[in-house]
């Protein structure tokens, strides 16, 4: 796997791109422009993740516990 190198000006742009609802992101001199909201909050996730694993936090992870009661 291929570690990327990312900062915390990309993330926050963003973010401020994602709450703005726009899809061009500019920053660091570069602009991108991605295809959908989707595609830019799974960016946002991504940097998130990497920029907390290097920095020995993992993102939490929520989910659903079900359990089953055996004597019904």
């Amino acid at each position: 796997m291929v570690l990327m190198s990312f900062t915390d000006d990309e993330l926050a742009a963003l973010k401020r791109a994602f709450a703005a609802g726009t899809l061009r992101v500019s920053y660091e001199g570069k602009t991108v422009e991605y295809g959908n909201a989707e595609d830019l909050l799974r960016r946002i996730r991504t940097i998130e993740g990497e920029i907390a694993a290097g920095r020995g936090r993992p993102l939490p992870v929520a989910g659903v516990a079900g359990f089953r009661r055996g004597d019904r």
